[in-house]
């Protein structure tokens, strides 16, 4: 095991992502296997494109959830409040377009518009006022749910298909796109892309740094003169517009938004990020890790439901998951110490 790990390029890639993406193989394969054997329908098969499709489109509407919150994650806080925040987002953006006749880009704009403001408030909450995260971002949940109902008069919001008259639905096409009769999956190449960039803003500049080290040590980081709170801060704003983002995937997954709703996707979202090897406590973060484990989120929901079973299944295995990874922190983190 040592050697592996001391391999160059296990060590460019990280130990903890290769076993993961290990586990997203396996799981595949598990699936594969298991879906007809489960499934009492004859043509049940998992090893399609369409549901390869399905899991990618789930994954990249998710994937931007995780990235955002795990930022937020390495200062050692929480935010519990992106799923709502993405619905508002979407909510908000979509009335605009259908009701008031906003241009669709300018709709995209405000989609990542509403995610940023809601990303300084947090920030401003958690790092200025000295209020917990926990309860912060529980509050703003709240207020994001309330302010998408009451801005839609509690109505949904259906945004425009593909084929929609209007040429608006060119969108959809940030999701999946047609290329020569072939579904291609944008939306998980885009990921990919916002990925990478997320890890160079982690790992490759200053604020990446600064994040990091507020969550190892805040107290140090500040004795040395570092402006501790402007870096955190930062931190939940980068949260709040990969929020926004993840709401035009979303609109361009399932079109239409339910007002009230969002708060499913925070659990999971979490659960992707600390599955990837994100330390609840601060400190350490993977961006690749994150990625694989929304990944691994994705296939999981997508095989419980090819398997005939409900999703509460996959609420279930999550919890286990994420109960398993957190303890196995912090053993680490305690025989480091």
């Amino acid at each position: 095991m040592d050697k592996i790990k001391e391999n160059a390029f296990v060590k460019k890639i990280g130990f903890n992502s290769l076993v993961l993406f290990c586990i997203l193989i396996l799981l595949y394969i598990l699936f594969a296997v298991l879906v007809p054997v489960v499934n009492s329908d004859a043509n049940a098969n998992f090893v399609t494109w369409a549901h390869i499709l399905s899991a990618m489109n789930y994954a990249c509407f998710m994937g931007f959830l995780s990235l955002g919150v795990t930022f937020v994650i390495a200062t050692g806080g929480i935010d519990f409040s992106i799923g709502p925040v993405m619905f508002c987002a979407a909510l908000i953006a979509g009335y605009q377009l259908t009701t008031n006749g906003w241009p669709l880009a300018l709709c995209l704009i405000l989609c990542i518009l509403v995610g940023t403001a809601f990303g300084v408030l947090n920030g401003l909450l958690v790092t200025y006022l000295g209020l917990p995260s926990f309860i912060t971002s529980m509050a703003s949940m709240m207020i994001a749910k309330g302010l998408g109902s009451v801005f839609t008069k509690t109505q949904p919001v259906s945004w425009p298909q593909l084929s929609d008259a209007s040429g608006n639905g060119w969108y959809r096409n940030l999701v999946r796109m047609q290329v020569g009769g072939m579904t291609v999956p944008t939306g998980l190449v885009l990921l990919v892309i916002g990925a990478v960039i997320c890890a160079i803003i982690l790992n490759k500049t200053k604020a990446g740094r600064y994040i990091l080290c507020i969550g190892s040590n805040r107290e140090a980081v500040r004795l040395s003169g570092v402006n501790t709170k402007g870096w955190e801060t930062l931190a939940y704003i980068l949260c709040g517009t990969l929020a926004g983002i993840a709401a035009i995937f979303y609109v361009g997954v399932y079109t239409t938004v339910q007002p009230g709703l969002g708060d499913t996707f925070n659990n999971e979202a979490i659960a992707g990020c600390v599955m990837g090897g994100t330390s609840m406590t601060g400190g350490v973060a993977s961006i690749g890790g994150t990625l694989i484990g929304v990944l691994i989120m994705a296939l999981l929901q997508e095989g419980i439901m090819t398997m005939g079973l409900q999703i509460n299944y996959q609420y279930i295995i999550t919890g286990l998951i994420v109960l398993v990874v957190v303890y196995a922190d912090l053993r680490s983190r305690r025989r480091r110490n």
